[in-house]
């Protein structure tokens, strides 16, 4: 059965607090993982969430800030210590590469696993098109160059029992149509309809922008920062963030179904207020207002 969910490893931006552990998330898709944007801790906080280096697929990094990268040292090592049988991929910032050499090698261990980097640059780019997922990175607005990422599934098709029946088409005729796209006179789009296939985004440190937008646009589940609450949204703006009002009418203008708040300054103690002033923004769709160690399932499809 397949399984489609985030796991939160970690909420906190710039420094660690007593409840929240440095960023960390990742995204568990058809028996894939994706790792975005592993901060300090993020490998005790795999263990203690149950999420195994041999999950881990690719390695998404948004930016070379050390509350989203630190962690990258210990990942790795953990993922070449472990033997994970199949490579992994690392996405990050091109202007980023030093960065991430030092922090592959920060010290002595044994490579065993492969390990391939795509880094990306410019306004952003389609990293992964493949039958599961098509993966791409957006440019964002930060003080440093940072993207987010966005994933799409194919859509696909449902199949009508109804109409079906109308027409004489059941058992292996239902597959051979699937297959072939006609059975008998009989065509795939007179018994069937589109299936939207699910989106998922991540947008961490930036203001608003067009890329936030590009991302968020549809998606079933968007996991985005709201380092500030309303009130100091001039800092947001100095320091190249979001607010939580803001990050609502993102996810309300842009037709999010589940909107999951996270990066949370350590200003802050509440985390009811993020959930309020996201509801006052105008955001009516699921919310979760994120926790370390939270397990957050992708809505299932329309």
């Amino acid at each position: 059965m397949s399984v489609r969910e985030l796991v939160v490893l970690g909420t906190a931006s710039q420094v660690p607090t007593r409840h929240r552990n440095h960023n960390g998330y990742v995204l568990l898709w058809d028996g894939e993982g994706l790792l975005f944007d592993p901060g300090e801790g993020t490998q005790r906080q795999m263990v203690r969430a149950g999420v195994a280096a041999h999950d881990l697929n690719r390695l998404c990094v948004t930016h070379f800030h050390g509350d989203h990268s630190l962690g990258l040292a210990g990942v790795i090592q953990r993922i070449n210590l472990d033997r994970v049988p199949h490579p992994v991929t690392a996405h990050y910032p091109a202007s980023g590469r030093r960065f991430f050499d030092r922090l592959r090698y920060a010290t002595a261990y044994r490579e065993t696993v492969q390990l391939d980097q795509q880094p990306v640059s410019g306004k952003g780019a389609v990293l992964v098109d493949g039958p599961s997922y098509l993966l791409e990175a957006r440019r964002l607005s930060h003080p440093v160059e940072s993207y987010g990422y966005r994933l799409v599934e194919p859509d696909g098709r449902r199949m009508l029992p109804g109409l079906l029946a109308e027409r004489g088409i059941s058992g292996p005729d239902v597959g051979l149509l699937q297959r072939e796209g006609e059975v008998r006179g009989v065509t795939l789009d007179e018994v069937s309809e589109v299936r939207r296939g699910q989106r998922f985004a991540f947008v961490m440190d930036t203001r608003l922008c067009e890329g936030v937008y590009a991302l968020a646009e549809g998606c079933d589940m968007l996991v985005i920062e709201s380092t500030f609450l309303d009130e100091d949204a001039a800092l947001a703006v100095e320091h190249g963030h979001l607010t939580a009002g803001q990050a609502a009418r993102v996810a309300a203008e842009s037709g999010v179904r589940h909107l999951v708040l996270t990066h949370f300054s350590q200003r802050y103690d509440d985390p009811t207020a993020f959930e309020r002033q996201a509801r006052a923004a105008g955001f009516e769709g699921e919310l979760t207002v994120a926790k370390d160690l939270m397990r957050v399932p992708v809505p299932k499809r329309r």
